[in-house]
């Protein structure tokens, strides 16, 4: 039988960093590749004191439907704690509980992107959401990222140029996969651009609380007294990824037409999931549980960092990062980036080659992505290793 699929899915392709996923499931493969948290970042023995309480003395409670717009005590400790902690969230907002922050983008897209409107990204981003965007049909126009975030320049002349621009997607702290944070100057400059030329900004922030060094730099969202920033949080890394929760904070006329969209995908998110984080949150030390992670963070950033200034130079050359997960390493133009990352995996060693983070994967880059909370410090030292000697060996 002759398939014949939607005009929104028949030109994607599979996630680049899912694909290398295959590879890295050998033990003898060094993965520099996964954006998972440390297995020590995990508080396994809270977690399972909460679930085994709840399931022994009001397990309905977690195992029935629920609302969809999530457990009405963690949207509640969520809007007191992004309000007291990040001044984040209003009156003319509400907050969704998602499955993770991936549903986030997919429900903006599903409920504000008309095929062929323009969805303005970071160059690079996110793979994820760029293939969200993607699957919507929309167009993306990439603004190169600088060392202290998007070019405000480049910004306005893709506003000019694409007036039926809908978003602008940023991630401002530690940005995946450049590790850069945008000044607080620029998150001024990206929203009084927005709201120029009327289009919504999409906050990304997986990352805000595991800042290792310099200072906190406010949201985006908030400066937002004009109802034109959607932000989008998560417990993937400081929680559990597993757990598949995450949060919207967005204005209430948005908010109304996401819910809707929530339930035609899938009803609720795990309410499970949900009462855990919110007994986490609000029954044990968070702040602290917080600062135990940037103390793991810390130390096995500045390894990564320290390996890659011992065995990669001066054919590897990287962005020093201030906090996240990520590490954006660049190559000179005589080495090809495919054929090293390909020579990576075939050294048992795998990266993200960076064109995998481009709107247009075509365009030539000299860059690809390592990560460094997953791996031991063995494997993060075997790994870079290998990686300076194949790049200081070119020929």
């Amino acid at each position: 039988m002759e398939y014949r699929f939607s005009d929104r899915v028949s030109n994607l392709k599979p996630s680049a960093i899912r694909e290398i996923f295959k590879y890295a499931s050998d033990p003898e493969v060094v993965s520099l590749s996964a954006g998972n948290p440390s297995p020590d970042a995990f508080p396994a023995k809270e977690i399972a004191e909460i679930s085994a309480e709840v399931l022994k003395n009001d397990p309905i409670s977690v195992l029935q439907y629920s609302v969809s717009e999530g457990y009405t005590p963690l949207r509640n400790t969520l809007k007191e704690y992004m309000k007291n902690e990040h001044n984040t969230g209003s009156d003319s907002d509400d907050i969704l509980i998602t499955t993770g922050a991936q549903q986030i983008m997919d429900l903006c897209s599903k409920a504000l992107i008309n095929e062929g409107e323009v969805v303005i990204c970071e160059a690079p981003s996110f793979i994820g959401s760029l293939n969200t965007f993607r699957s919507y049909n929309a167009k993306l126009v990439g603004v190169k990222v600088e060392p202290d975030g998007m070019s405000i320049d480049e910004l306005e002349n893709a506003l000019k140029a694409n007036p039926n621009a809908k978003l602008i997607y940023t991630i401002p702290n530690f940005q995946n996969p450049s590790g850069v944070t945008m000044s607080f100057e620029k998150r001024k400059k990206v929203y009084e651009l927005a709201k120029k030329y009327g289009v919504l900004i999409l906050e990304d922030n997986p990352y805000g609380d595991l800042r290792y060094s310099g200072e906190y730099v406010p949201n985006i969202k908030s400066l937002d007294t004009d109802g034109i920033v959607i932000y989008a949080g998560s417990f993937s890394k400081v929680i559990s990824p597993g757990m598949r929760v995450a949060y919207c904070i967005c204005p209430k006329p948005i908010f109304q037409k996401l819910v809707v969209c929530k339930q035609g995908n899938d009803v609720h998110t795990n309410i499970w999931s949900q009462y855990v984080c919110n007994e986490f949150i609000t029954k044990y030390d968070f702040n602290a549980h917080l600062a135990r992670l940037r103390e793991i963070y810390t130390k096995k950033a500045e390894f990564c960092m320290n390996l890659l200034d011992k065995f990669c130079a001066p054919a590897i050359t990287y962005h020093k990062i201030d906090g996240g997960l990520f590490i954006w390493c660049d190559l000179p133009d005589s080495i090809d980036m495919p054929t090293f990352c390909k020579k990576a995996v075939e050294n048992k060693v795998c990266v993200v080659p960076g064109n995998a983070f481009l709107t247009d994967e075509n365009e030539k880059c000299q860059s690809f992505r390592i990560n460094f909370s997953t791996p031991t410090d063995e494997q993060l030292e075997k790994g870079i290793k290998i990686l300076g000697e194949i790049a200081n060996s070119w020929s």
